[in-house]
């Protein structure tokens, strides 16, 4: 884009709104997520399902198959796989994600090596193309988006609980293992509709991030949840018209300027 008054004429075209709206609902999604998971400090399990969801894309474009969709299923048998792990015994949570981090990429790898090497849809993937969201990509993002957004609002209480205290959870009566195997498979979910937005190297990144910086503000949860939204939003919409201005990946734009925030809100912390 060579200047700045010729941007305004991109809101007419459909694949820059499938754009925003997908990245905003997607990115809000990673947000809401995001608060629980670090506080739940499982940081690295958005990381450790991004990279087991390259072999389910891989896997789907070998077969020929929708690969957002053979990437959803993975990540869900990924994260059960982790979730069992972790309640026998077998290795802890860190542990056990670095085991199917590398067994997804290395699947990855493998498929992509019997497909006769990276393909350009594979790189879309892989570093997100959050401009080539068609009507199918934006379907699927809205609505697995939106029954993250709405199960999050619904057991919103059950899952506070669940984050500071799981031995008072029991004890309200709340089913602390089914509760925290749902928010796994939420989490595999929200890994998966981000993916064209940043890609699956960046992905963990939006949900880490904005979390974070609304953290740094010590507001209450409610409030820090609504930060974190914001965040992931302003982010997004940001990244993608700045992508747009300078000619530069958007996936990449979209992540500086949530690291960006975090800074402004750490700094911010600091002077307090």
């Amino acid at each position: 884009m060579s200047d700045f008054s010729s941007l305004a004429s991109l809101f007419s075209y459909q694949f820059f709104q499938f754009a925003i709206l997908g990245g905003i609902l997607a990115g809000s999604a990673c947000a809401m997520t995001g608060v629980f998971i670090v506080l739940k400090k499982q940081s690295m399990l958005g990381d450790g399902l991004a990279h087991a969801s390259f072999g389910g894309i891989a896997l789907g474009l070998f077969l020929g198959l929708f690969p957002l969709l053979t990437a959803l299923l993975v990540s869900i048998l990924t994260v059960l796989a982790i979730s069992y792990m972790r309640r026998q015994g077998i290795a802890p949570s860190d542990a056990s994600i670095a085991v199917f981090l590398a067994l997804g990429f290395a699947t990855g790898l493998v498929l992509i090596s019997l497909s006769g090497g990276f393909s350009v849809d594979l790189f879309s993937y892989l570093f997100g193309s959050i401009l080539t969201i068609n009507t199918t990509d934006l379907m699927m993002i809205v609505l697995l988006g939106l029954s993250i957004i709405l199960f999050v609002l619904v057991f919103y209480k059950e899952i506070v609980v669940l984050c500071f205290d799981e031995n008072f959870a029991k004890l309200s009566g709340i089913p602390v293992t089914a509760f925290n195997l749902v928010f796994d498979v939420l989490v595999a979910i929200t890994i998966v509709i981000s993916i064209k937005i940043v890609g699956v190297i960046l992905v963990s990144a939006l949900i880490v991030i904005p979390a974070l910086s609304a953290l740094q503000l010590d507001l209450s949860f409610r409030r820090t949840m609504i930060v974190s939204v914001a965040i992931a939003a302003v982010s997004v919409f940001t990244g993608i018209i700045t992508s747009a201005v300078f000619g530069v990946a958007t996936s990449g734009m979209i992540v500086f300027t949530a690291g960006a925030i975090f800074v402004i809100a750490a700094v911010y912390k600091k002077l307090e």
